[in-house]
């Protein structure tokens, strides 16, 4: 007579017992491997940007703050460039109008232009140093007629410039205004005109 056979052995789970939870063989059970602590804190985030630009680096996560650099505007050097290049203008333009005994109006629009480009270029676009030039150029046109006239006149009456231009500068005045004309006054106005494009064009 045979003798029963014995059913084999029960297969062991793979992960740590317990029938699977919902079809899910990967699941926890309870007891199982590393069960949820209750309570137990999330890991830390790091955090996003706050868009604050003036937080510190690691304070809010944002990115520091990097200002913009100042804009260029100085306003005394500017005007001190302004005045010395309508000086150099002036003894320019007087030179040239006294050697060839008449005005130029081209010559007269290069002093403005030269003192309002010279002023912005280095004082930048400060309403202060544009307006600086604008001055300083009709000064300049002005001066440089002083200087051509009393060339002139020193030259016909045999004496030296300086005694015309210094010593009799009240005669020289009036002289310039018995002798100004509608041309005159346009190239007074031109110098002006033109200190106001070229202040434009270095800040430009």
């Amino acid at each position: 007579m045979s003798q029963p056979v014995q059913p084999p052995n029960p297969p062991q789970q793979p992960y740590g017992g317990g029938q699977p939870t919902d079809g899910n063989p990967y699941a926890q059970q309870p007891g199982g491997p590393n069960p949820p602590q209750p309570g137990a804190p999330y890991p830390p985030q790091p955090a996003a940007p706050t868009g604050n630009p003036f937080a510190q680096p690691g304070q809010f996560g944002g990115a520091p703050f990097q200002p913009a650099p100042p804009a260029r505007s100085n306003i005394g050097l500017g005007v001190a460039a302004a005045l010395g290049a309508a000086i150099v203008a002036a003894i320019l333009y007087g030179v040239i109008a006294g050697s060839i005994e008449r005005e130029i109006g081209y010559a007269a629009v290069g002093v403005g232009f030269l003192v309002g480009f010279v002023g912005s270029k280095v004082g930048g676009s400060n309403p202060a140093v544009i307006g600086a030039g604008v001055v300083f150029s009709l000064v300049a046109v002005f001066f440089g007629q002083l200087i051509g006239m009393s060339m002139i006149v020193a030259d016909a009456l045999h004496v030296s410039f300086s005694e015309i231009f210094f010593d009799r500068f009240g005669a020289l005045l009036d002289v310039w205004k018995e002798e100004a004309d509608f041309m005159t006054y346009l190239f007074l106005l031109l110098g002006p005109v033109a200190a106001f494009g070229g202040a434009r064009k270095a800040v430009g």
